[in-house]
């Protein structure tokens, strides 16, 4: 293991990299480009662009990469060598230019468009994100200098998930800073929302994985019985990381430590063979960036390893899926915290005014929060007794629950209650002051201390679309507080009236308790707030009235972005579960039934045979398993059949919401009715003869 303080961001274009390299006036020039945005010329970006390819010739590059994150829920790229058209003697130099530095053009038409661009309509572009740092990536053969960016088409069009999200953050900084001018803050230039995204994944035995043509297709296990051993016991929740998978961990923290992310936490999660990477606070598309690059680490170490990383939410049915727990605040350039509530939050009217902002955002826009983590994986696991609820609420903690009531009751904040010391009764341990609010894993979107912690994120997810809807919605709380309180006569008044009127009118959406609770979802009823179940029901929100006018407002996405991303999404949510259909009648028909039949075969030769040898012999058990194994062959035939059916016609519909709407209801059904007799079946049949690892060899044996 390499010293962290020597490798950390070795391969990262930084910023401390380009003030020993730069001139400085290309040097501040930049940085005004990065923190005010100003633009930046062609000269200067020349300069950067012949210095940032020195650089990362000297790490071993040969070509450079414009690295963007498409519609495609993966990132892009393609490379391109530093050479020029050779010279007449032969020889080539190693350039690359300002102008290829900051513009690229992919084949838009080869992405996912939702109808923005048609398929001869090739023409996009990539736009180098100057404040989301250059790094190099290598592998055995040599290295890559990759630039991040964003990818836009030909009309301007967003066609990924950095384009909007920037537009957001500009949003948030914009009606923030007009909020904190409001009290008096004249020194801060910028807010920034801050980021950090708890990543949680499964790691399995390669070899295992390559025998399950499920996980191969699909990311998940689309049959299989539950082992006798769960997640009970010595698997636990921080429980102690087995030897393998500590050496995984230590070359994934080694890779992105190189790559300039701050890998800080790892540990088991609560299922057997689950972990969880948490990095600490970054700038939010740097964040965002970071996250795609832990994803592609830990498959890329795992595999070096001979292990698999699933990211699916949900690969195990029965055992607890992975999330993405986003870690969302408000932060000045100057170092100041928009959610740190202090040590008198009932004193602190900025807070305050922001918090009960946010208490109206999420309130009045909680079904596009929703859907901002809806996904065809998350289907499995939100609502399910192992990730919050799908109904959106706000856990805030019994001190500013406090706080809040004082408010709504008399007008007037008057205390804040204090953590009381945490008394072990064991002399030798150091009794020390306690939080003065507990946490609640139960909650989607909670207060935990200075920041919200968002946590129905899918784990393979972009954090770019719930941090776009996050930022935009506080954009439009922010600005419509400001807009009621820049023209008050008396500020002071107005905006204790404001903050008072934003508790008591938007209250409804907290709730401390516990959301796994049948009382919570009956409760959440009684307030109307929305329960959405599932992603195609979510979908909707996207291109609501409501939700279109908030995005062109802030200039964030059009009506017709928002409109092609939600015809991707119906098409993403069919294709996937299309192809997980496609495979289970393969698997069914290919693998699982000939071993079934082979095993009933054998099973009723045996019987025979012990009848023609002892004539009278006692043969009830082996009949009755032939006649449960008879029962079971049966249903599975018929549920193969009708999943057959309802697959050939989701074909059929019409795309869009139609298509996807009968894969929830039609084709998703049919996939459960076949799996329940095929997972009955290998508890039956022979462990030897049954076709692909068990749970219990995937889980247990890595």
């Amino acid at each position: 293991m390499q010293n962290i303080m020597e490798i950390f961001g070795e391969n990262v274009f930084n910023d401390s990299v380009m003030q020993e390299r730069l001139p400085k006036k290309v040097y501040s020039q930049l940085k005004k480009t990065i923190q005010e945005g100003k633009e930046l010329d062609a000269a200067m970006a020349d300069v950067i662009a012949h210095e940032m390819k020195e650089w990362a010739i000297e790490k071993g590059a040969t070509h450079y990469s414009h690295w963007f994150q498409p519609l495609t829920g993966a990132t892009a790229e393609k490379h391109d060598a530093f050479l020029s058209a050779p010279k007449e003697n032969g020889k080539v130099l190693m350039e690359f230019s300002g102008k290829e530095l900051i513009k690229g053009e992919p084949d838009a038409s080869s992405f996912p468009s939702g109808g923005l661009r048609a398929t001869f309509e090739a023409r996009g572009y990539t736009a180098w994100d100057c404040t989301s740092p250059a790094f190099v990536k290598k592998d055995k053969k040599g290295a890559t200098l990759y630039i991040p960016t964003a990818f836009c088409s030909y009309k301007g069009e967003a066609l990924d998930q950095k384009t909007p999200l920037l537009r957001s953050m500009e949003a948030v900084n914009k009606q923030a800073l007009r909020l904190i001018r409001l009290f008096g803050n004249t020194t801060s230039t910028r807010v920034t929302p801050s980021v950090g995204a708890e990543q949680e994944y499964f790691i399995i035995d390669r070899d295992k994985y390559l025998k399950r043509k499920d996980l191969i297709f699909t990311g998940r296990t689309l049959f299989g019985a539950m082992p006798p051993k769960g997640q009970e016991l010595d698997d636990h929740y921080f429980g102690v990381i087995r030897e393998r998978i500590m050496d995984f961990m230590r070359d994934v923290n080694e890779e992105l430590w190189k790559l300039g992310v701050s890998a800080k936490t790892q540990h088991n999660e609560v299922a057997p063979g689950q972990h969880e990477l948490a990095p600490i606070y970054a700038q939010c598309n740097v964040a965002a960036d970071h996250n795609q690059l832990v994803m592609e680490t830990l498959k890329s170490v795992a595999y070096k390893h001979n292990l698999q990383c699933l990211l699916h939410e949900k690969p195990f049915a029965g055992v607890n899926g992975s999330g993405k727990h986003n870690n969302w605040s408000l932060t000045t350039d100057d170092g100041i915290n928009l959610l740190d509530p202090g040590k008198t939050p009932h004193e602190n009217v900025q807070f305050l005014l922001v918090l009960t902002c946010i208490l109206k955002a999420v309130d009045r826009h909680a079904a596009l929060l929703r859907e901002s983590a809806a996904d065809v994986g998350n289907d499995h696991r939100l609502g399910a007794n192992e990730a919050p609820p799908a109904i959106i609420s706000v856990y805030l903690g019994e001190q500013l629950e406090d706080v809040l009531r004082q408010l709504i009751s008399t007008g007037e904040a008057t205390h804040s209650m204090h953590g009381e010391k945490l008394r072990t009764g064991v002399k030798t341990l150091p009794d020390f002051t306690k939080d003065a609010t507990d946490r609640n894993r139960t909650s989607p979107f909670a207060f935990t201390g200075n920041k919200f912690e968002f946590r129905m994120v899918g784990s393979r997810d972009s954090i770019a679309s719930p941090n776009v809807v996050l930022n935009t919605i506080a954009a439009e709380a922010f600005c419509e507080a400001c807009d009621e309180l820049e023209k008050a006569e008396n500020f002071h008044e107005a905006v204790h009236d404001l903050i008072k009127k934003y508790a008591s009118e938007h209250y409804r959406i907290v709730f401390n308790g516990n959301g796994y609770s049948e009382e919570w979802v009956e409760e959440a009823r009684r307030r109307g707030l929305p329960n959405i179940s599932s992603m195609v029901e979510a979908i909707p929100y996207l291109t609501s009235e409501e939700t279109v006018a908030l995005f062109e407002k802030f200039h964030v996405m059009t009506k017709a972005e928002l409109e092609s991303r939600q015809e991707i999404k119906y098409e993403s949510y069919a294709k996937a579960i299309n192809i997980e259909a496609r495979a289970m009648i393969d698997i069914a028909s290919k693998q699982i039934l000939p071993v079934a039949i082979q095993y009933a075969t054998s099973l009723a030769r045996s019987v025979n045979e012990v009848k023609t040898a002892c004539g009278a012999a006692d043969t009830s058990v082996q009949e009755e398993m032939l006649v449960e194994l008879s029962g079971l062959l049966k249903d599975t035939k018929e549920a193969l059949k009708r999943l057959k059916q309802v697959t050939e016609e989701a074909a059929c519909r019409p795309q869009g919401r139609e298509r996807a709407v009968y894969f929830k209801t039609e084709v998703d059904t049919a996939m459960e009715q076949l799996r329940r007799p095929v997972d009955r079946l290998e508890m039956i049949v022979d462990k030897d003869m049954w076709p692909m690892p068990s749970y219990g060899d995937l889980l247990f044996e890595v």
